[in-house]
């Protein structure tokens, strides 16, 4: 009885841990659209992408000991934000569904030190914080690429009163700071690794609250 209660706790705790990263990230890609304050939405959006990534993906590592499920927790965030963004999509908000895929080599790198450092969880914590952390902003530029163009789609999807976030600004580039991806990724690295820690000891706390 004790192991499937367990397991069941388990899976509860994927479901949540998961519908709440899909939740905190469903716009993540958005911060195009915050013309005046792209480069500082983008830093912000990346870090929380990567610390919402990792804490689930470490906890699920670490709890079935198999690399790659932190691959295929960043799958299960992947298709829930597809789903999420479907949603979207249907009631005539202009998403792409490119820029959700990029947390899968983020994660991948968290599988690979796992794996290679031989399922140590110090070394997964602080090796695979950084690399996650790092990486991640890096990525997540695939999204400025992709994404459509504020101007472009606020022609395109003409509406009789235009929202905030699609009113044309005129762009303060370097107001804040000149390197997103180099921000994103310096502060990344040090919190990631937190998180990760975070994700191991989710584990403990649910040993230790199944075993009383």
């Amino acid at each position: 009885v004790m192991v499937w209660l367990r397991r069941c706790t388990h899976y509860l705790f994927i479901v949540v841990v998961a519908v709440n990263s899909t939740l905190l990230t469903i716009n993540a890609g958005d911060y195009i659209f915050y013309t005046d304050w792209a480069w500082t939405s983008y830093t912000v959006f990346s870090i929380s992408q990567t610390l919402m990534l990792i804490v689930g993906a470490t906890y699920y590592l670490t709890f079935t000991g198999v690399p790659g499920t932190a691959t295929y927790y960043a799958l299960i965030m992947t298709v829930y934000t597809w789903i999420a963004k479907g949603a979207w999509f249907a009631l005539g908000y202009p998403y792409d569904f490119i820029v959700t895929p990029v947390w899968l080599p983020s994660a991948m790198l968290l599988d690979l030190v796992y794996w290679a450092t031989k399922k140590n969880k110090h070394s997964l914590i602080l090796f695979g914080g950084v690399l996650v952390g790092m990486s991640l902003p890096l990525f997540n530029m695939v999204n400025l690429i992709t994404v459509a163009n504020p101007l472009e789609t606020a022609f395109k999807y003409p509406r009789p009163t235009l929202p905030p976030y699609m009113t044309p600004i005129e762009p303060q580039v370097g107001k804040f700071y000149n390197s997103p991806v180099a921000l994103g990724a310096g502060a990344g690295a040090v919190l990631a690794c937190t998180f990760a820690a975070l994700g191991c000891k989710l584990n403990t706390w649910t040993y230790r609250w199944m075993a009383a």
